[in-house]
């Protein structure tokens, strides 16, 4: 009787690999750069899975042996620092008080460590109730796996995959010599008027930036529309009304932007805040549901039930380890930072507190920015309305400890203490942001869940040690509007300006609690107008989305529902073609192209300013690039359009092209 031939199980594909590793950290100094720039200027930072996945994908087809779960690795890594990079959105609010001259590097990296292992560990339980158990449409996550599959499983995915990396490049490339070319003052980076409307004023503002259009691309039409609608509010409504009756004393353009810095960009926070806390109420059911199902799996499993690969989790007792392990650095780090200050006074109450608040706290944002994420996609998740509430929370607790009134020194001390808490806060959020967006992908490609978040782990790491370099390279360089000797060229910084103006006025005491009030009272009429868009089927309204359009300036707002037309149209015309997926795809590499290109040049330029002053020339010089003088500026006003419109329509004709 002849025997059956014994059969091996087939070797599990290799995941976690060194070679991986090493290339998710090459990518990771790339795109956490990149993000740190964008977000200074424009206060929005792009999702880096897609690009990471084309790239490693590029690199790793010519080693031996590379397979679809070690490119979902390389992405996981470089997304997860590319995501920790929006810590950006509050620590600069310590050079905007004055407590901080520069980054410390070791203090501001384990910030970073800290609050983004914690916001791995906070998600693990949440992958159950959110990726596997709901119905959440995951878009970015979805489009990583769909990436990854095509490019790694097929001759023609190779074909495709080459194109895609063939349009990043060809977008970085138009976005960088834009940039290049405004930096020479050969074509203008900003055009901005402000003007008269009888006895009130307003102003209209644009950048010629292409990573606004590629970020306009990205978040889409209802967003962009939403942003849209936000500007109207701003600089149609509430601007002139809030000028109305100004005597005009001093010049037009210091009245406009005072009273948008001032009082308008409250308001907006006041509508983000609403927008965020009503975001949290409509997820907290689905959370618990999801939960209770995850618990009565976990059950199942302690009867003796074998996991599957792609249902193991890191251990529920590492993760709690994890957790207590990082209190301690945490409440060493509040004590070093707090010395010399009246946190010092009350140590017991206060770092004991800020703990408990920080472990609070966290576990909330994870389920929230989780939960958005898997929503409208880690891009459009407003991590900076979840600052603004943290901010507030940490700011409120001191209050209660040392109450209002106090000396403007010790004021300061607190406004300090309240940042660098919510900066640990923040560091959860964007990690939980991106965390189950990268699980979702996994899932869709049959990836080891614990060995990804190994994978977030590793990647928080790196991120954290190259975001304090970039944050003092600019700061050295750019400076940021509103800091002491800050140059033309200074980046604007939005959220940590706005964040650490919240600490102060709540410690202070002098907060203008009318102008939050307001943007409140937007904020409830815009959600009601978007919950009733959604009953009658229509496209939606974000709150959040109108909420960043009232507050950021208009300049950076202005491109983005103009780049969110052209994506629609765009994709009308991908959906009509023979591979829709597949040009649906370059439409949005190409968007990350422009994203990618002009925030890399920013960083280089940076560079390139930090050498041309690097003998301390008085004054400084802030454009060591331009070849023409100032009269040259009428000319370049003009020719900075029509080259934009120019790159733009080629860069999208090549796309097509390559789509075939």
């Amino acid at each position: 009787m002849a025997t059956a031939p014994i059969t091996t199980p087939a070797r599990p594909l290799a995941e976690l690999t060194l070679r991986g590793i090493v290339l998710g950290a090459l990518i990771t100094v790339l795109f956490t750069a990149a993000n740190v720039y964008l977000g200074l200027k424009i206060g929005l930072t792009f999702a880096t899975s897609i690009p990471a996945a084309v790239i490693s994908m590029a690199i790793l087809r010519f080693l031996p042996n590379s397979n679809i779960l070690e490119n979902n690795i390389v992405q996981t890594i470089a997304s997860a620092a590319g995501t920790l990079a929006a810590i950006i959105f509050v620590l600069p609010g310590l050079i905007l008080v004055g407590w901080w001259s520069g980054f410390p590097f070791w203090t501001t990296a384990f910030v970073c460590m800290a609050g983004g292992i914690l916001g791995v560990m906070f998600s693990v339980p949440l992958r159950r109730a959110l990726v596997t158990g709901s119905d959440l449409p995951y878009p970015e996550g979805v489009a990583a796996a769909e990436v990854l599959k095509v490019g790694t499983e097929s001759a023609a995915g190779d074909v495709e995959n080459a194109k895609g990396l063939r349009v990043i490049i060809f977008g970085s490339v138009v976005s960088a010599g834009f940039a290049l070319l405004a930096a020479m003052k050969l074509v203008a980076a900003e055009a901005t008027k402000n003007f008269r409307v009888g006895g009130s004023a307003s102003g209209v503002s644009g950048s010629y930036s292409m990573a606004l259009i590629g970020v306009g691309h990205l978040v889409g039409l209802s967003v962009g529309v939403a942003m849209f609608v936000g500007l109207l509010i701003a600089w149609v409504g509430l601007v002139p009304y809030l000028t109305a009756g100004n005597a005009f004393t001093e010049p037009l353009d210091t009245v406009v932007s005072g009273v948008f810095r001032g009082q308008v960009r409250f308001i907006g926070a006041g509508t983000i805040g609403v927008a965020a806390i009503w975001s949290l109420l409509r997820i907290v059911g689905p959370i618990i549901g999801g939960l209770r199902s995850a618990m009565a799996a976990s059950r199942a499993r302690s009867d003796g039930e074998t996991l599957a690969l792609t249902e193991r989790d890191l251990p529920i007792g590492i993760v709690a380890v994890s957790v207590l392990l990082t209190l301690p650095p945490i409440a060493w780090l509040l004590w070093i930072f707090s010395a010399g200050g009246p946190v010092h006074e009350h140590p017991l109450a206060v770092i004991g507190g800020t703990l408990i608040f920080i472990l609070i706290a966290g576990v909330l944002i994870a389920a929230v920015c989780g939960y958005m994420a898997g929503l409208i996609g880690a891009s459009n998740s407003p991590v900076s309305g979840v600052g603004i509430l943290a901010v507030l929370g940490a700011s409120l607790l001191l209050v209660a400890v040392f109450g209002h009134g106090i000396d403007p020194s010790r004021a300061n001390a607190l406004v300090a203490y309240a940042l660098f808490t919510t900066a640990i806060v923040f560091s959860v959020a964007t990690i939980s942001n991106d965390n189950l967006q990268d699980l979702k992908t996994g899932q869709l490609v049959g990836a080891t869940p614990w060995k990804q978040q190994v994978a977030l782990v590793l990647g928080v790491i790196f991120g954290s040690l190259v975001i304090p370099v970039v944050l003092n390279l600019l700061k050295d360089t750019l400076g940021f509007v509103g800091m002491p000797n800050a140059g033309p060229n200074a980046l604007s910084a939005p959220q940590a300006a706005l964040i650490s103006s919240l600490a102060k006025g709540v410690l202070g005491g002098d907060l203008d609690w009318s102008l939050i009030g307001t943007g409140a009272l937007i904020g409830v009429v815009v959600i009601a107008l978007d919950e009733l868009l959604g009953r009658t089927g229509r496209m939606r309204l974000p709150p959040l989305a109108v909420g960043m359009g009232i507050y950021l300036p208009m300049s950076l707002t202005l491109l983005i529902p103009i780049g969110a037309v052209i994506g629609h149209y765009y994709n009308r015309w991908a959906k009509a073609s023979p591979n829709p997926d597949f040009a649906e795809r370059m439409g949005v590499l190409a968007a990350t192209g422009l994203i990618v290109g002009e925030s890399l040049f920013g960083v280089a330029f940076a560079g390139i300013v930090a050498w041309a002053n690097r003998s301390g020339p008085i004054p400084a010089i802030d454009a060591p690039l331009a070849v023409v003088d100032a009269g040259f500026e009428a000319t370049a006003l003009w020719a900075a359009p029509v080259l934009f419109a120019v790159a733009i329509g080629l860069l999208y004709r090549r796309t097509r092209g390559l789509v075939g």
